[in-house]
C-alpha cells in the first residue's frame, strides 16, 4: 500500500517567511535576501564583552567553565550513528556537546557557529581529537558554503539543535533574557543584521503586532503592541528588564509564566531571522547530505516543530493524493525516509537535570538514494 499525502505538505507553515521579507524592505536592506548571510561589523558586541568572556572565566579558574548542557544526548547519539570514517556536520555547534559524543566513537566532526565565543570555547573544549574536529562561523542555514560541502564533500549526518544555549541565556549583556538586566541585543552573533532595539524602537505597531501574534503566538499581540509604542514616545526602549516591566504592566501577570516571555521569543527570532534559516537548512539538507545520511532536527517550540514536521512528512510521503484526481500521484520530492514517526521527547529524568530540556522535540530522517 503507498503512503498517501495531500499535495500542500509542508508550504502552508512558512507564512512567516514573507511577512519578515517585507519587513526587510521596510529597514532598508533590500535587496539582500533574508536567506543570504549578511556579514557586518560586530558594533561592539565582542569588545563590549570582554570582562565577561569566556577566556577570562578561564584564566580566572584554570577549567573550562560551564557553556551549556546539550539536550538528548542519548537519543542524539543513538539515532545520528556516527562512527570511525563518517563526516558529521553539527550545523549548531553551541558548547560543542553533541560534537564530543560523535567525535568519541571516531566520526569527523565540522561544526558550525555564529557565535564566535560559542567557537572558541568548542576548539580549546575538543582540541584533544585534532585533525578530526573543524570549525566554520556562520548561519547553519549556510553549511553550503564551508569549504568541506564547497570541495563536494558530502555528509554521513547533520544535526540542527535550534535552542538556545545556557550561555547565552545566563549573560545579561547578551540580551536574551528579562531575568537580569542587559542592553536589547539578542544577537547570536556579529552577522545578525539588526538588534531587538532597532525592531522595539522602529517597528510600526501593526509590524510589532503582527510579529508578536505569528512568532510568539502571543495572544495581548495587539495590547502589548499599543504599549510599546505608547511608552517608547517618551523615552526608547534599551534594556531587557525595562521592555519586560512594560509588557508586564500592559497585560498583567497570571501563572508562573512571566508575560514577556512569548515577547522576547518572537523579537529575538526576528533578530536571528530563525524561521528563514532553518527553511533554508532544510532545503539544503538533501544536497548535503549522502544517500543514507541522517537528519537530526531538534526544535524547542511549535512554529519550528511544526516546520520541520511538515518538510518531513511530505518529503518522505512516495504518493501525492488530491481529491480531484483520479489517482494518487508520485512525489517528485520524495527523498527521506522517517526514522522515527513521532517527534523523541526528553526523559523525566533528563528535564529534572536540564529543566531548559522540556520543551525539546527531536526528529530523525535519513536520505533516500536518487532514484535511477
Amino acid at each position: 500500500m503507498p503512503i498517501v499525502a495531500p499535495v500542500p505538505g509542508w508550504f502552508p507553515g512558512r507564512r512567516s517567511d514573507t511577512f519578515l521579507a517585507g519587513r526587510k524592505r521596510v529597514l532598508g536592506t533590500a535587496p539582500l535576501s533574508l536567506l543570504n548571510r549578511v556579514v557586518r561589523a560586530a558594533s561592539g558586541w565582542l569588545s563590549a564583552r570582554a570582562s565577561h568572556s569566556f577566556a577570562s572565566e578561564q584564566a580566572a579558574g584554570g577549567e573550562l567553565p560551564h557553556y551549556h548542557l546539550s539536550v538528548l544526548p542519548d537519543e542524539v547519539n543513538e539515532w545520528m550513528a556516527a562512527g570511525p570514517g563518517k563526516f558529521i556536520i553539527d550545523g549548531t555547534l553551541g558548547g560543542g556537546g553533541h560534537s564530543g559524543a560523535f567525535l568519541a566513537t571516531g566520526a569527523r566532526v565540522l561544526g558550525i557557529d555564529r557565535d564566535p565565543e560559542a567557537l572558541a570555547h568548542a576548539r580549546q573544549r575538543l582540541a584533544q581529537y585534532g585533525a578530526r574536529f573543524s570549525t566554520w562561523e556562520g548561519n547553519f542555514a549556510d553549511f553550503e558554503e564551508t569549504p568541506e560541502v564547497q570541495g563536494g564533500e558530502q555528509a554521513d549526518g547533520l544535526l540542527l539543535d535550534l535552542g538556545v544555549s545556557s550561555r547565552q541565556l545566563d549573560a545579561a549583556e547578551r540580551g536574551f533574557s528579562f531575568m537580569r538586566e542587559g542592553p536589547l541585543d539578542m544577537r547570536m552573533g556579529p552577522s545578525s543584521p539588526h538588534t531587538a532595539a532597532e525592531i522595539v524602537n522602529t517597528w510600526s505597531e501593526t509590524e510589532l503586532s503582527k510579529l508578536l501574534f505569528e512568532f510568539g503566538e502571543e495572544p495581548k499581540a495587539r495590547r502589548i503592541a499599543a504599549a510599546i509604542i505608547e511608552r517608547r514616545a517618551k523615552r526608547p526602549f534599551d534594556t531587557t528588564t525595562d521592555l519586560a516591566q512594560c509588557i508586564e504592566r500592559a497585560i498583567g501577570r497570571q501563572g508562573k509564566t512571566h508575560p514577556a516571555t512569548r515577547a522576547f521569543q518572537a523579537i529575538r527570532m526576528a533578530v536571528n531571522e530563525e524561521l528563514e534559516s532553518l527553511s533554508k537548512a532544510l532545503e539544503a539538507s538533501t544536497r548535503v547530505l549522502k544517500p543514507g545520511g541522517r537528519l537530526l532536527i531538534i526544535t524547542f517550540h511549535s512554529l519550528e516543530d511544526r516546520m520541520v514536521k511538515r518538510f518531513l512528512r511530505y518529503r518522505s510521503t512516495a504518493w501525492l493524493d488530491e481529491p480531484g484526481w483520479p489517482d494518487p500521484r508520485p512525489n517528485p520530492d520524495y527523498q527521506f525516509r522517517l526514522l522515527v514517526r513521532k517527534a523523541v521527547a526528553p526523559t523525566t529524568q533528563e528535564i529534572s537535570l536540564n529543566p531548559r530540556a522540556r520543551s525539546a522535540k527531536l526528529r530523525v530522517a535519513e536520505l533516500l538514494a536518487p532514484a535511477s
